[in-house]
């Protein structure tokens, strides 16, 4: 799946009123440093930050996936965003990408305090880095007494909508028809347009499968908060998701929108460059430093990904219709 603070953040920088904005010049530090800004370059304090995402229904925060600022964020983020909820009288939920619909029973269950992390992690299908980097986000929801939503695509089904193509999720068992969205935003879109131009391999019809498999995920997590919020009107939701699909509002966003467009939906999103991000304007902007490069050479990544796919490869009749019974 392609792609956290006041303590740590970095002194603010004074610039006179009447100067332009300037790109934010680059961290230096660790990795747990970033700084907060507006997208016109505007320094903002975490309070700051929250204010602009005060009257949002759902707060999508983008993460680079195992980068410990983008996880501190989350962590520090997730607690001022309940103090406001609290302050102005709406509950809060966190929605995460990191469970999938199949495990909301399981993600309850702990919450509830009947079963221990062991058997979360287990039976919740939990992330490798889930105690690293998801573990305060579910503790601190369950101290507060937070709902989770386990918002996302289970894998397995996922994969085999890339391996099989759109159409195969007709012939799946009405159980587990239930754990995607009921529909899939297949059309010819900028989100479309952006994961084609970022694939490098395969042809037309692969990569077709491809982007529905992706689709799946934004689609599925937005209509879970959708329906979240459609069920428990007056709440509010802070998602996490990989960055690409949040930044510029191309993926999560706008399927949230096409299901209901009177949600107010807000961006929280982490870049490691001054260069601006295609699409819609964050309400706040991350920066922090890069992680360190996955591949120094062509023949890495294609040994890498040669394996991914090899991994994924599934036997995909056990989940259809005729196996139902």
């Amino acid at each position: 799946m392609i792609r956290s603070l006041t303590l740590l953040t970095l002194p603010l920088l004074l610039w006179a009123c009447a100067s332009p904005p300037s790109p934010t010049p680059p961290l230096t530090g660790t990795l747990y440093d970033y700084r907060l800004s507006s997208a016109d370059g505007e320094t903002l304090t975490l309070q700051q930050a929250l204010g602009r995402v005060r009257d949002a229904d759902i707060v999508l925060v983008g993460e680079l996936h195992s980068h410990p600022a983008a996880h501190l964020l989350e962590a520090q983020l997730l607690a001022g965003l309940q103090r406001q909820s609290r302050d102005h009288g709406r509950a809060l939920a966190l929605s995460m990408e990191q469970f999938g619909r199949d495990a909301q029973p399981v993600l309850d269950a702990y919450l509830a305090g009947r079963i221990g992390e062991a058997a979360l992690i287990r039976d919740g299908n939990a992330w490798p880095n889930y105690q690293s980097d998801y573990r305060p986000l579910v503790e601190f929801a369950k101290e507060q007494g937070l709902a989770v939503i386990a918002a996302n695509a289970p894998k397995p089904l996922v994969s085999c909508i890339g391996q099989e193509g759109p159409a195969w999720l007709d012939r799946l068992a009405p159980v587990y028809r239930g754990q995607l969205a009921r529909t899939l935003t297949l059309g010819d879109d900028p989100y479309r347009q952006k994961f084609m131009a970022s694939l490098h391999h395969g042809d037309a019809d692969g990569n077709a499968r491809r982007f529905a498999a992706q689709t799946s995920w934004d689609d599925t997590m937005a209509e879970s908060m959708v329906d979240y919020l459609a069920s428990h009107p007056g709440r509010r939701i802070m998602h996490i998701a990989g960055n690409f699909h949040v930044e510029g509002g191309l993926g999560l966003a706008s399927r949230i929108a096409s299901r209901n467009p009177a949600l107010k939906v807000s961006l929280v999103v982490p870049v490691t460059t001054a260069e601006p991000v295609p699409g819609r304007a964050p309400e706040v902007r991350v920066t922090m430093a890069p992680l360190p490069k996955r591949w120094q050479s062509e023949g890495e990544m294609k040994q890498d990904m040669g394996t991914l796919h090899r991994s994924r490869q599934r036997d995909c009749t056990q989940w259809l219709q005729s196996q139902a019974d």
